[in-house]
């Protein structure tokens, strides 16, 4: 999930919401570039030692004795080369068997449109969903989605809880754009259902592991679950055949100038994700930015009558008044649901290969995505001048890790998602 705000846009710095338990997971050094080599991936090991497992006590309380297996029921994005981008590409159509998915998210205002696309798509098939700490913190974004699957009439997609504080920082939440509780502020009835007891890093390995090649995740908040369940398992990503992330930017970021939200809030979390050597499509603000949601398709959703389209149209609304009465929010850009609708009608958007790097270390630029088309050696800083013989800075040949989405059709965008919320079929 994302956000979007004036300029001067404050966030709320959370200290880290509750203490993990302790858990079978062990951490292994695991990076393309050894990223336990430098200090920073040291102190990072040191923090990670303790958080392997960050499934909270009051998850687990949740969760009682239910057995995860008894609730979980059991491609395509347009391409174009680094040097070109066609204009000719054909709406896909649905595979001939559902994309398998787990959606790994932060509800969030814009998560919900996404999850409620994702549910009501026979294209795409949820194997779980994974709540993370991100937009508001676990305590919300728990109960949120189990929330959705309720009102999506969905309850047999396992939801298992995630991370409760990113892997070395303070969690940063974005409550003023979403609402205390993540969805607006509107108040929806306590879930009936429960997670599973399985931490959101474990059922990721699980469902992954059991079949490998076949499960893709879909990460629209703060990547800290996934970057666990890869550190945690090595060999996991060779499995897994494609990440779908909303974040990041090549045009300035939207929490600070230079980065966008979810890989601000745990940038050591994405800095893991885009070094496992997954094929990345990645979904940011060049794109989302220009999918904003206006008052008509607000009244299409309050106008159909059944329970999604209903709840998208309160938490629209809500975030609409407060977006009116001179609030944070002065747009509400579909980030989540423009990434999920892109597994759907690849040619929504138009993807060019990137190497992508992400910012941990700069005092103001934590989080900033930076990405090399090609055009040039891939170079880091130089070195500090200590009078010492020493080498230049290091250049890397051009390797795409990534295909950034550069391109976006707004109109086809929105005949998809509108229609999908605000049908009667199920």
């Amino acid at each position: 999930m994302n956000r979007e705000s004036r300029g001067d846009g404050k966030s709320q710095a959370e200290g880290n919401c509750k203490e993990v338990e302790p858990s079978a997971l062990k951490l292994s050094p695991w990076s393309r570039r050894k990223f336990l080599a430098n200090s920073t991936g040291l102190a990072i090991a040191g923090a990670i030692s303790g958080l392997a497992a960050q499934l909270p006590a009051s998850a687990r309380e949740l969760a009682g004795d239910e057995d995860p297996h008894t609730r979980a029921k059991s491609s395509s994005v347009k391409v174009t080369s680094n040097a070109a981008t066609s204009k000719d590409s054909v709406r896909a159509t649905a595979p001939a068997k559902p994309r398998r998915i787990i959606i790994d998210t932060d509800p969030g205002i814009d998560d919900a449109m996404a999850i409620f696309l994702a549910l009501r798509s026979p294209e795409l098939k949820v194997e779980a969903i994974t709540p993370v700490c991100g937009n508001v913190p676990l305590d919300f974004t728990l109960p949120n989605a189990l929330r959705l699957v309720e009102i999506a009439d969905r309850t047999d997609v396992p939801v298992a809880a995630g991370a409760s504080h990113p892997l070395v920082r303070r969690l940063v939440t974005s409550g003023h754009v979403h609402g205390a509780n993540g969805l607006g502020g509107v108040e929806f009835p306590d879930p009936k259902i429960k997670p599973v007891r399985e931490a959101a890093p474990e059922i990721i390995r699980r469902i992954v592991r059991e079949n490998p090649g076949e499960i893709m995740i879909v990460a629209v908040g703060p990547l800290t679950n996934v970057a666990l369940a890869l550190r945690d398992d090595p060999e996991l990503a060779a499995m897994i055949p494609q990440i779908a992330i909303m974040g990041g930017s090549l045009s300035g970021g939207n929490i600070t100038p230079a980065a966008e939200f979810n890989l601000y809030v745990d940038p050591e979390a994405a800095r893991i994700v885009f070094d496992a050597h997954i094929p990345l499509t990645v979904v940011g603000l060049d794109v989302t930015r220009k999918c904003l949601l206006s008052e008509a398709q607000i009244q299409q959703l309050e106008a159909a009558k059944n329970p999604v389209s209903q709840a998208a149209g309160k938490i629209m609304r809500a975030t609409w008044e407060r977006m009116k009465h001179g609030g944070e929010v002065t747009v509400i850009a579909l980030h989540d649901a423009l990434t999920v609708a892109s597994l759907i009608e690849s040619d929504v958007i138009t993807l060019k290969d990137y190497y992508v790097e992400v910012e941990t270390t700069g005092e103001w630029t934590a989080g900033q995505t930076l990405g090399y088309d090609g055009h040039a050696p891939v170079r880091k800083s130089p070195p500090m001048d200590t009078s010492m013989p020493g080498p230049s800075a290091p250049e890397e040949p051009f390797k795409p890790n990534a295909k950034v989405a550069v391109g976006v059709n707004p109109d086809q965008f929105f005949h998809l998602l509108i229609p999908r919320l605000t049908s009667t079929a199920t």
